[in-house]
């Protein structure tokens, strides 16, 4: 009767240990499958980024065409237009993407601030639409950036969190990096005069 006792314990004790390694099996999958949709959930959001950023890129000679047309003689703002768009082609990481746009929108700024000096562009109905289609696609560009730092938090913050972190390590997570735009002027504190 002992050995019967001793071969139902035995058995009790490998079906716990069993059932408790299924339940670190389970875990480990969920884990795994959670981290990676929320990292192919960061790169969909890139990719949402990306097509605005193209569309962007595709209006720029346009514009710049059209601006030409009237003050051709503004050579190195046009220049300087096209090395930030060149920059931001071939930019091959978010931190790189992010400086390159910091370029195009001053490159951009210069560009607009010419319509002031001339009143026949400002008033020309295709530099019009090309303005109205880029702050369009400008609005797009924050919205899709917003939508990714998001989904860069929700992801950074899952393989950061125990004991999630440990099959980050274990599968080569790696943190991602935000999509942040250094506009200096936003970062002074504004002088209040008297």
């Amino acid at each position: 009767m002992g050995g019967l006792a001793l071969g139902g314990l035995v058995l009790i004790v490998l079906l716990v240990i069993g059932g408790l390694a299924l339940l670190v099996v389970g875990w480990l999958i969920l884990t795994y499958n959670g981290l990676v949709r929320l990292r192919n959930g960061v790169k969909n959001a890139w990719a949402q980024i990306d097509v605005q950023l193209r569309r962007r890129y595709d209006l720029i000679p346009n514009l710049v065409e059209t601006v030409k047309g009237y003050a051709a003689h503004e050579k190195e703002t046009f220049e300087n237009v096209v090395k930030a768009r060149q920059a931001g082609i071939d930019a091959s990481n978010v931190k790189e993407q992010g400086q390159a746009e910091n370029m195009i929108t001053g490159a951009l700024r210069q560009l607009f601030a010419l319509s002031e000096a001339y009143p026949d562009l400002k008033a020309n109905q295709n530099f019009l639409a090309l303005q109205e289609e880029l702050a369009s696609t400008e609005n797009k560009i924050g919205f899709a950036r917003q939508y990714y730092n998001d989904s860069v938090q929700t992801f950074n913050t899952r393989q950061q969190m125990f004991p999630a972190n440990m099959v980050a390590k274990m599968m080569g997570f790696e943190p991602r990096d935000f999509f942040e735009l250094e506009e200096p002027e936003m970062r002074e504190v504004p002088k209040v005069e008297f």
